[in-house]
């Protein structure tokens, strides 16, 4: 399947709430457009918006580039791709609304930090305010005792994704301003921390400990076993494990769908790479079939760098299969190389190169392939969407996998395993992706055949094969078996029938090969085909036949 050509960009559509906030697109309207980006940039998303993102979309030059950059950001975003409604980016605008309307203290809401965490993270779970503090009575985890703090907030978090379970923060407003700080430690609620003789814990009270020997003044004091301030302390309140969800809470969300999975997530298609693909349907067991996916792509398209001695292309894969229920069965990332020496370049450009990735699904269901290739040297993005239709082998009778033109069948490596590129069972077969030929070579079809039945004295089955080409309903050439054109392996539950069937000189054009199979046995019969095509020769090549036919 050859991936079209288009490219589609898709337009932001304002929302109206938030901070840069209503104003952003009648700004841009007005020829703002300068500031409505920066203000998007450095507002509307600068705690969500990871370094790379941003580096990326300072680097665009053209206000098309930026808006498709917008889209897609929000896009990968998406707990839903599919959806035309985000709920992310409204989940987002409606908490900058309410960080305004909650938390403004001289300063916006969404600036402060209360504004912060509630805008990457939302509600807390549980929630405890003190908004005039005043005389505090410690949790034993805090050391018990009483002392005077500042007005603070306890936010509790059940689970936060990157940063961990059981999550607490606490916002101090030292100042008495109204404006509440992210604090590192609990301690810096304590109004009379500094206050020798005030607001003791219940160490202290007892002579057992000094304000000294607190984690606050003296970090090193938590892994003192013989410090008693350090008793019915949680884990989670090291001073290190403090500084660590200090930080990890004020970065970016993790993003779901990175690189070139955001290709696949978004509306924006991308096909300036150009590459052709192949699925194949082999039964492994009864739950599950061997899909083979076969990527061909010409050198021609793709863009080499020399490194030392070499010329190098690279192209990274990213791959995604999903059922009807958008489940994910399978999904991974690769990278293809492809080296030539300087002698050997210019050959090695004309050339083709292939990657295959096996995945085993279930079968009798349909899937979605989302396949996205990328040249690292050129940028160059191709991206498909492909339907798999997994056959069931589950009923009586005679079978077959999906027949194979392969370009080479050799003897599998010995540490070869069933998902290794191009392996299937004991045997390498490299597809002929295109299933393309000239006159003169011959087809290399595999297949496996099922539901044979078994002659109880040989302990094998009896098969007849013949091989049948076809144009346009026509037959035009038949092929019976023999020693010299098939070859049958017998694996127990299945038949590997590998056969050679010459083109000869048939006419370029669209052709099927359909190969009938008869158990003798039980007389059943089976017809599986598949398409291929002649190509004329190249000229050269032409040029050389025909001298020697006059010869």
């Amino acid at each position: 399947m050859r991936v079209r050509k288009s490219f589609a960009v898709l337009t932001l559509v304002a929302l109206g709430l938030g901070f840069s906030l209503t104003g952003a697109a009648q700004k841009k309207r007005e020829g703002g457009g300068a500031q409505y980006y920066k203000d998007w940039l450095n507002k509307d998303v600068v705690y969500i918006i990871s370094d790379e993102e941003k580096s990326f979309f300072k680097s665009l030059k053209n206000d098309e580039e930026k808006e498709s950059f917008i889209q897609q950001f929000w896009d990968r975003r998406n707990p839903d791709p599919r959806s035309p409604y985000n709920e992310f980016k409204e989940e987002h605008y409606r908490r900058i609304a309410y960080a305004n309307e909650r938390f403004t203290s001289g300063i916006p809401g969404w600036r402060t930090d209360r504004g912060r965490i509630y805008i990457l993270w939302g509600e807390p779970d549980q929630k405890e305010t003190h908004p005039t503090g005043g005389i505090y009575y410690r949790q034993s985890y805090e050391g018990g005792g009483s002392t005077s703090t500042f007005p603070f907030e306890r936010w509790w978090y059940r689970h936060i994704d990157g940063v961990g379970d059981d999550i607490e923060l606490e916002f101090v407003d030292s100042s008495n301003s109204g404006e509440y700080r992210l604090a590192m430690s609990p301690e810096e609620k304590d109004a009379l921390i500094n206050v020798p003789g005030m607001g003791l814990t219940l160490a202290e009270e007892m002579g057992l400990a000094d304000k000294r020997d607190r984690v606050y003044f003296n970090p090193s004091g938590w892994y003192d076993y013989n410090n008693p301030n350090r008793y019915g302390r949680n884990t989670k309140d090291s001073p290190f494990s403090q500084m660590e969800r200090y930080f990890s809470v004020q970065r970016p969300p993790k993003i779901k769908f990175e690189d070139l999975k955001s290709v696949v997530t978004t509306h924006v298609s991308y096909s300036s790479l150009f590459y052709d693909v192949r699925t194949d349907y082999i039964r492994l067991s009864e739950d599950k079939v061997l899909v083979p996916i076969t990527v061909e792509i010409s050198n021609t398209e793709l863009e080499f760098k020399k490194e030392k001695d070499f010329n190098r292309a690279k192209i990274n894969v990213y791959g995604i299969i999903t059922g009807l229920t958008n489940k994910i069965h399978a999904e991974w990332e690769d990278e293809i190389v492809r080296d030539f020496l300087d002698v050997y370049f210019d050959q090695g450009k004309e050339k083709k190169s292939e990657y295959q990735r096996i995945v085993a699904l279930p079968p009798g269901q349909r899937y979605k392939l989302d396949l996205v290739l990328k040249d690292v040297n050129s940028k160059k993005i191709g991206a498909l969407s492909l339907g798999l239709n997994v056959p069931k082998y589950a009923d009586p009778g005679l079978q077959s996998s999906s027949i194979i033109l392969a370009n080479t069948i050799t003897a599998a490596p010995a540490n070869s395993t069933s998902l290794d590129q191009y392996v299937i069972g004991d045997m390498r077969i490299v597809p002929n992706v295109n299933a393309a030929y000239v006159p003169g070579q011959n087809l290399i079809p595999y297949m496996q055949i099922y539901g044979m039945e078994i002659d109880q004295t040989t302990q094998q089955p009896s098969l007849d094969v013949e091989f049948v080409i076809k144009k346009g309903g026509d037959v035009v050439a038949e092929v019976e078996n023999s020693a010299i054109n098939s070859e049958q392996f017998f694996y127990g539950a299945r038949v590997v029938l590998v056969g050679r069937v010459p083109v000869g000189q048939l006419a370029p054009g669209d052709y099927k090969l359909e190969i009938h199979v008869l158990d003798k046995i039980s007389n059943n019969r089976l017809v599986t085909a598949t398409d291929f095509k002649v190509n004329a020769p190249a000229p050269a090549v032409a040029a050389v036949a025909e001298e020697a036919a006059e010869e």
